[in-house]
């Protein structure tokens, strides 16, 4: 089953896939322009996960000193960076170099603590699509997140849709895709996870407590290019949907907030 959730008159519904647009939880039809798109479920703690496609590591190769001994290189997002599909996301002033990154993200369903990787899957309630942002301007170093890089106000999108995990039985095997204003510009596979699902909340769980609606973000492909004020950027991953996302000036009026 795929659901989201939206803001319609005052007040937050699930909502449905629909021919023409999508159905509320009462019946109403509407298009998916007339609603405010929410994160698809309450969103807990948000675990990323960098450098975790090879393809990827092999891009950025010349500015990295990882091995293959290194342990996944995590981070975590506050609440406030969290948008939904067709939200903006500001570029600010100067910078030279702000990115997408097309990623799988993956919901937890039920608390987990010191799970074994050959449980690990049990865990998970679902999957959604993210776009997480990230200004190189402001790295530190180039494999070492900061703040300013992967933490800012609404420079992480996720939906539109959470789909179950009883209809998407094989999250190894999906194409991811990228556009920019209709251009494709990223594309992927999640075979090519060098930490895979199981192993990711093997070690996350091995030092913290999942709970229900964390979402760990699982990385992203190479393919990364610059975008710019007025680009629409469009993040597709098989079996989940597309998500849509437009970049705004750092000046720009602020987007109206989700009830």
């Amino acid at each position: 089953m795929k659901t989201a959730r939206v803001a319609y008159a005052g007040a937050v519904h699930t909502a449905y896939p629909h021919a023409h647009g999508l159905r509320l939880a009462d019946g109403r039809v509407l298009p998916e322009e007339q609603v405010v798109w929410l994160p698809p479920f309450e969103v807990g703690t948000v675990v990323a996960l960098g450098l975790n496609y090879a393809d990827h590591v092999k891009e950025l190769a010349k500015e990295l000193t990882v091995t293959s001994k290194d342990e996944p290189l995590v981070f975590f997002k506050g609440p406030g960076s969290i948008i939904g599909h067709r939200g903006k996301t500001r570029r600010p002033a100067g910078v030279q170099f702000m990115h997408y990154e097309c990623e799988l993200a993956v919901v937890i369903g039920r608390t987990a603590f010191r799970v074994r990787r050959a449980d690990a899957m049990a865990f998970v309630a679902g999957y959604t699509v993210c776009n997480d942002y990230a200004v190189r301007d402001y790295l530190e170093n180039w494999y070492r997140p900061n703040l300013r890089v992967k933490n800012r106000d609404g420079g992480t999108v996720l939906g539109p849709w959470l789909v179950d995990t009883a209809d998407l039985p094989d999250p190894t095997d999906l194409r991811l895709r990228t556009f920019v204003n209709g251009q494709l510009r990223q594309q992927g596979h999640t075979a090519d996870l060098i930490n895979d699902i199981p192993s990711l909340i093997e070690y996350l769980s091995g030092f913290m407590t999942l709970q229900a609606g964390d979402v760990i973000l699982t990385g992203t492909p190479d393919g990364v290019t610059n975008v710019n004020a007025g680009d629409e950027v469009a993040c597709e991953i098989d079996g989940i949907g597309r998500l849509i996302n437009t970049i705004v000036a750092d000046d720009s009026p602020e987007p109206i907030p989700a009830p």
